[in-house]
């Protein structure tokens, strides 16, 4: 049987959206308190009754994160236009590589 496990975290962050057309509020600079959900799906291990270690998850996420909290998301490369499903992929990129059975990033 396939499960999946989410996980929850927050970050703040400034941005403003280039693409928005003249004078939208999203033009000009914001900030947001984020979440950033990532979900891992598996197989649950009849013995240990497990498929994921739990803390590995943060582990992988947390120093991503630390890379955005607090700062301008226009600043960092890959997010000079910060809408959310940009944002989705980018996150996507860097945490696949190391979370084994990433299935969700919103």
């Amino acid at each position: 049987m396939q499960i999946s496990l989410r996980r929850k975290f927050d970050f703040e962050a400034a941005q403003h959206l280039p693409s928005f057309p003249e004078g939208h509020k999203c033009r000009r600079m914001h900030g947001h308190s984020f979440q950033l959900e990532v979900v891992v799906t598996g197989t649950v291990d009849p013995k240990t009754g497990l498929f994921y270690d739990h803390g590995k998850i943060a582990d992988v996420v947390r120093p991503v994160l630390e890379k955005l909290d607090h700062t301008c998301l226009n600043e960092t490369p890959g997010l000079e236009n910060p809408t959310l499903e940009r944002m989705a992929q980018w996150f996507w990129d860097r945490l696949a590589p190391d979370l084994p059975g990433l299935s969700e990033v919103t």
